[in-house]
């Protein structure tokens, strides 16, 4: 395992670019998943190697359930990354979630329906834990840098992630908060579960742009009103990234996550497909190399 920490930033609504980026230079990444959302930005801050993809692809052209996610982290992984910071726009569910809040999540719900969630299937069969689906230690430096780029910053939290592209209905917004939900998005899910599956430490720091519906006496979500809210969270979110990139400790020292996929595959090596096995060549070739 690299001792040297590589950083993939996953940027979503409101996060398009990194102005600090060194040596910067768009690089396309051909995958067996199919295209990613756009070319990956590689670059450094400082002494540790970044890679940026814009979720959406510059210019914001590419829906939530359209998002290719298995060719984005597969794409991330085939880059070296050894880590994924991930940045989304967020809703809130709490009134003390106010637009402006940046929110490090720590547990999911998916509502997700229409998206393949898993880089496995017929022919190589695995199975990886999710109960605790984000790097505890990338959340923590996540945390320290929102305040240090002079946001503020919620823990804890637990993202509901619904399928989209249209927003809540004022009934799912309030189940929602009844199941313990308190931030809702469209992206997060699978992009959590595929970097679980791709070995790859994961973090999501969501900016909140709106109070979703479950407020009565608040108008509904206006797409108007979310852009000028990414707008202010833009700014803070550019900031944040070159600060926890510079709270990095100079070494990486291992991850569990590392090798998560030691013990979740199951399939006998008898029985596994070749076809299969050539588009885990990045997610899961550590282990399918001495299995």
């Amino acid at each position: 395992m690299t001792s040297e920490w590589t950083i993939g930033i996953i940027g979503g609504s409101g996060l398009y670019a990194i102005d600090a980026l060194e040596e910067a230079e768009w690089r396309a990444v051909a995958t067996p998943w199919g295209d990613p959302s756009d070319a990956i930005l590689h670059g450094r801050i400082g002494g540790v190697a970044v890679r940026f993809l814009p979720r959406h692809g510059r210019g914001h052209r590419i829906p939530p359930g359209e998002v290719n996610t298995r060719a984005n982290i597969d794409a991330l992984k085939r880059c070296g990354c050894t880590d994924i910071l991930a940045i989304s726009s967020i809703g809130s569910l709490r009134e003390e979630l106010a637009p402006g809040r940046f929110v490090v999540v720590d547990q999911f719900i998916d509502r997700t329906v229409q998206r393949p969630a898993s880089f496995f299937g017929t022919g190589m069969v695995a199975h990886v834990s999710m109960a605790e689906p984000v790097c505890p230690r990338l959340s923590g430096f996540a945390a320290v840098a929102i305040r240090d780029a002079g946001g503020v910053a919620a823990t804890g939290a637990t993202y509901l992630a619904m399928e989209g592209p249209q927003f809540s209905t004022r009934a799912e917004s309030l189940l929602f908060r009844q199941w313990g939900a308190d931030v809702i998005g469209m992206t997060a899910m699978p992009e959590a579960r595929l970097a679980r599956e791709a070995e790859l430490p994961y973090a999501l720091v969501g900016m909140v742009t709106d109070y979703d519906c479950w407020r009565d006496a608040a108008a509904f979500v206006e797409v108007s009103e979310v852009i000028a809210q990414m707008g202010a969270n833009g700014a803070v979110a550019r900031r944040l990234v070159q600060a926890f990139v510079a709270s990095l400790p100079v070494e990486r020292t291992a991850s569990p996550l590392d090798t998560v996929l030691d013990h979740a595959l199951i399939t006998d090596p008898a029985a596994r497909d070749p076809v299969v096995l050539a588009r885990l060549d990045a997610v899961a070739g550590r282990v399918l190399r001495r299995s």
